[in-house]
């Protein structure tokens, strides 16, 4: 049986715990939800949201947004959320299908908004291949600088669904922008250890331009900005060649590639196979590319590792 006092200490305790508890079901209630249309900007989201954002993301880690179908379940999550973030520069050509047979109300953010595009052959160099040429480029995230950009849109709209987490959000932005700092201080430094004759590159499909115009390392590539270009056998030929004339000495292929026709020019070429990089997804949590600065840190030591042995 139990004794008054017991039964008093017992019950204050129920309250106790009742009343730590209200606070953290409020808050899970209150989180803003957010949609990110592709791994690399789910993870500058989180990064700026933080505990007051709750982020899905359509397409996963090695996720190749460029082919992605979307399913019933993404258009649920469209209605649920209050932001959708996409890329834009046309990287999604799905999303507008997708935000239209969902009918949700959610504000649409363009996270590249403000880059500068680039387009085919307007950066002055020639590619190797013909493809996408009087496209934009949607791989702006691959200069810092552009993400820096991102980051800023999503602060501003963050800002705007929830202006009470105002504090929060230029708290967690101003921290990032100086990690990127940090990370592009890297990146250049690492190019600059390159001799300047070895700066050239194969990669499986055109993703880098923005690296190559905001850093000065020189990307070949037989197939065009979207995954869905197929190579042509005259591409492929000319590769071969460019790669035997200039002794390009590094073949690296994508977390959303087939390896086979990077493996044929390395074998026709002698070139040899770098380490995976990761262009347009991260890899999964952990791995190599868990975010976007593990990511871009990442490609660029293996770049170096390649072109500086």
């Amino acid at each position: 049986m139990l004794t008054r006092r017991t039964a008093v200490s017992l019950l204050a305790g129920c309250l106790t715990l009742a009343a730590s508890s209200l606070p953290a079901a409020a808050q899970t209630a209150e989180k803003l939800k957010v949609v990110a249309t592709f791994s690399i900007l789910g993870d500058m989201v989180r990064n700026v949201g933080g505990e007051r954002v709750d982020v899905v993301t359509l397409v996963g880690p090695n996720g190749d947004a460029h082919v992605y179908s979307p399913t019933p379940a993404d258009g649920r999550r469209l209605t649920e959320a209050k932001i959708v973030f996409t890329n834009g520069l046309k990287f999604e050509g799905w999303i507008d299908r997708l935000i239209k047979s969902s009918g949700t109300k959610a504000a649409r953010v363009e996270a590249a908004k403000g880059v500068k595009p680039l387009k085919g052959e307007e950066d002055g160099h020639d590619h190797g291949h013909h493809h996408g040429h009087d496209e934009s480029d949607p791989h702006a995230w691959q200069s810092i600088g552009n993400a820096k950009i991102y980051v800023a849109n999503v602060r501003d709209a963050l800002i705007a669904a929830d202006a009470a987490g105002k504090d929060t959000y230029e708290a967690h932005a101003s921290a990032y922008l100086k990690q990127l700092d940090e990370l592009e201080a890297e990146v250049k430094g690492l190019v600059a250890s390159i001799p300047a004759e070895r700066r050239r590159i194969i990669t499986s499909h055109d993703a880098f331009r923005y690296f190559e115009t905001a850093y000065g390392i020189d990307f070949v590539s037989p197939q065009g900005v979207s995954t869905e270009s197929e190579a042509s056998a005259k591409d492929v030929a000319r590769i071969i060649q460019q790669i035997k004339r200039e002794t390009i000495a590094a073949v690296f292929v994508e977390n959303v590639s087939d390896a086979r026709l990077m493996e044929r020019i390395a074998q026709e070429t002698g070139a040899k196979i770098g380490d995976r990089v990761y262009s347009d997804a991260l890899s999964e949590a952990g791995g190599p590319a868990g975010t976007y600065i593990d990511m871009m840190r990442h490609n660029i030591r293996a770049f170096s590792a390649a072109l500086s042995s």
